[in-house]
């Protein structure tokens, strides 16, 4: 239970960045939804975005 900590905003956050890379990696090019995410991040890959969220829950569990 060191990473799971649903009280924090910076768990949330990171959740929702790999949620949203998630989708992003597994939808089509055509999809409103994909069109959608995609602007909404800025065009940000995937990966990166999922790198990012494991990163920030990874960050969080360390602190106290």
């Amino acid at each position: 239970m060191k990473y799971f900590k649903p009280r924090s905003t910076t768990w949330w956050i990171s959740a929702a960045q790999i949620a949203v890379g998630v989708l992003l990696a597994g939808l089509p090019d055509g999809v409103w939804l994909f069109t959608f995410l995609a602007n909404v991040t800025g065009g940000i890959e995937p990966y990166a975005l999922i790198m990012a969220g494991a990163g920030g829950i990874g960050l969080r569990g360390a602190l106290p």
